[in-house]
């Protein structure tokens, strides 16, 4: 028989094997980020201190209009966009980055190249 597959379950496993080897520090603090099905989430955060330094979404008020829906690839590259310049006007440049549990690809791989493109570091 088949086994039943519970994906919150499984996502949740990766989220946390991936944070048993990621971890930010006032030096290099943890970009984080969040997906749901219609906005994304990106903030940094310095573990150390248990601190949120940086944080964008879209539900941010100047990020709305900058995109038609939040749940696309447009919408994650505007706000790792602006959770850079955020991160680089606070002085942060080097960041370590944790992906959720979720794999590297769509809406992750736009926030995180983005964010890079910015200047941010990792």
């Amino acid at each position: 028989m088949f086994k039943r597959v519970d994906r919150k379950a499984e996502s949740r496993k990766r989220h946390l094997r991936v944070r048993n080897r990621v971890e930010g520090t006032p030096e290099r603090p943890r970009l984080s980020v969040y997906r749901s099905l219609n906005h994304i989430y990106a903030q940094i955060i310095d573990d150390t201190k248990g601190v949120t330094l940086v944080a964008a979404s879209t539900m941010d008020n100047g990020l709305k209009d900058q995109f038609s829906a939040g749940g696309n690839i447009e919408a994650a590259k505007v706000v790792g966009k602006a959770v850079a310049e955020r991160a680089l006007e606070k002085g942060v440049k080097k960041v370590v980055f944790d992906r959720g549990g979720h794999i590297y690809h769509g809406r992750i791989k736009a926030l995180a190249e983005a964010a890079r493109e910015a200047g941010l570091d990792f």
